[in-house]
């Protein structure tokens, strides 16, 4: 790409462009249009910048007090894309910004009521203190830096899955591009794990797409969906409480959020009727198009195209619950669904006993797609390149584990079950303490990693958060944090229904923190409760 002088950029002239510079290899002579170089051509800078301002659709300058020209901003808050203006995201929103405010002040010696900040956020495991598997830090060691695949301290299956894995990545390294729908072995591996957890309902590789985590994937379905104006304007039917990922998608895109309401007092279960309200009051006003589900619950633990988010299907810890995939639900149904109805189910290396979500791994499986349609898919996702490629590994890990017979499979099972077993354990202590405070009520967390209490917040408190300009729970969790350390998320930021007021925390963070938190958030609400009523 021609690099850009100065000299190169005096056609702009008194205005003003932003530019977007990709790094690359000066051209040549030779290299330019028609043989030229671009710095060769005739047009002079003088002649562009003649042109008026006006007709080329560039801010005029700006004269400042001192009679030194400025020139107006391209891009403003008012010349930006206006659906990026509508996202939100309360799991990394003001509160937790706030959060990283005070851990900063803290560590430069400021006094505050509480010697730590402790973070329930985020369902981010290895922040929260969870180990990494072995196994899968031990396979991705060895491909990152093949040269210990001669050292003796590794197991012989994990080089195995290492070999396996190098041998399928262009020059036999991670740090090569992989095909745009993901390394074919992982795909083949992806497949068979799908067949094995839906007892046997056929699953093929070439309907697999690896994906940068299951958020990607959900994005990129969305994208595909989307069309329309006005009353013709996609809708996608969403569940409240959600996953804030959802609504900012659905907002950046230009779609209609479709909510439907999960029942608090049938601890969040979902009615059918309810459904039925959702999308008949929808068709009012716009088209809706697919069902986003999402099972596990994500905050609550809990005819269109179905697009199912089972990123926590490993987390059930209720006692009579299992995990059915909607996949094998769909295929127990009969023909009559099982090969006509559109679905996209997602998963991800982030969530369920692995935690690990810096390495961004997911897939995505797609049935019924429409052959068209699926070619455009596969375009969409080839202007990405490609998934980062440890992640792509990382999936292989998990849908691949160590089997019985292998040098780790004994100490594989021994984290992976410790692991879940500690999650359930904190998901039973939490749903016990918070339904001891008078005010609170929690469901019980029968999966995922997150509690969605509910809160009684006085009128009083209301008024006052009104008056702040802020939603009362937000009022109340910016609160908690300002007076204890502890930052949750208020409920307003994954929906709720009107007069009810939630949190959400995730029940991450170790045994004797978790403890500390919430005997912490049981004390406050006392005190919110007194000062307020």
């Amino acid at each position: 790409m021609q690099l850009l002088s100065p000299r190169n950029l005096s056609f702009l002239g008194r205005g003003r462009t932003e530019l977007f510079a990709v790094s690359g290899a000066p051209k040549r002579a030779g290299d330019g249009p028609r043989g030229r170089a671009l710095n060769s051509s005739p047009v002079s800078s003088r002649t562009i910048s003649s042109v008026s301002e006006t007709r080329r659709g560039l801010p005029r300058e700006k004269m400042t007090e001192n009679g030194v020209s400025s020139r107006a901003k391209v891009l403003t808050i008012d010349t930006m894309n206006p659906t990026v203006k509508k996202v939100e995201y309360a799991v990394r929103g003001p509160i937790v910004q706030r959060a990283v405010e005070l851990e900063r002040e803290l560590s430069q010696g400021v006094k505050k009521p509480f010697a730590e900040v402790i973070k329930a956020n985020i369902g981010d495991a290895h922040a929260m203190g969870q180990q990494p598997i072995t196994f899968f830090r031990q396979v991705l060691a060895l491909c990152s830096y093949p040269e210990l695949l001669n050292d003796s301290t590794f197991p012989e299956d994990a080089k195995s899955r290492a070999r396996r894995i190098l041998q399928s990545c262009g020059g036999n390294s991670l740090g090569s591009y992989s095909a745009s729908q993901g390394i074919e072995s992982v795909r083949q591996d992806v497949a068979r794990y799908i067949e094995r957890r839906d007892g046997g309902v056929p699953c093929a590789p070439d309907n697999i797409y690896l994906t940068t985590g299951a958020s990607d994937g959900i994005v990129t379905m969305l994208k595909l969906l989307v069309c329309g104006e006005g009353a013709t304007r996609t809708g996608v039917m969403i569940s409240i409480p959600q996953y804030p990922l959802y609504s900012a998608a659905l907002a950046e895109l230009g779609a209609v959020q479709v909510n439907y309401y999960l029942n608090e007092e049938k601890c969040w279960s979902l009615d059918i009727s309810e459904l039925q309200r959702s999308v008949d009051e929808a068709r009012t006003h716009c088209n809706p198009r697919a069902l986003c589900i999402i099972n596990p619950g994500n905050p609550t633990g809990n005819i269109c195209f179905v697009s199912s988010d089972q990123v926590y299907q490993d987390n059930v810890y209720a006692d009579g619950c299992q995990f059915h995939s909607f996949k094998k639900v769909l295929f127990e149904m009969g023909p009559e669904y099982s090969s006509t109805v559109e679905l996209a189910s997602f998963h991800s290396t982030s969530k369920c006993y692995m935690g690990e979500c810096g390495f961004r791994g997911g897939y995505m499986e797609i049935i019924n797609m429409d052959n068209e349609v699926k070619a455009q898919l596969t375009k969409l996702v080839s202007v990405r390149l490609c998934p980062p490629v440890p992640g792509q590994a990382l999936m292989d890990l998990v849908v691949n584990p160590p089997q019985p017979g292998e040098p780790s499979y004994d100490n594989f099972i021994k984290e992976r079950t410790a692991t879940l077993s500690v999650l359930a354990e904190k998901a039973k202590l939490t749903e016990q303490v918070l339904n001891t405070v008078e005010g609170i009520r929690c469901n019980p967390v029968q999966g995922a990693m997150y509690s969605f209490p509910r809160i009684s917040i006085p009128e009083k408190a209301v008024k006052e958060a009104t008056a702040n300009g802020q939603q009362p729970d937000m009022f109340y969790c910016m609160r908690l944090l300002e007076e204890t350390g502890i930052c949750l998320v208020p409920g307003s930021g994954f929906g709720q229904k009107d007069g009810t007021y939630h949190f959400r925390m995730t029940i991450l963070p170790p045994t004797d923190k978790l403890k500390i938190l919430l005997d912490k958030v049981k004390e406050f609400h006392h005190k919110f409760t007194q000062k307020y009523s």
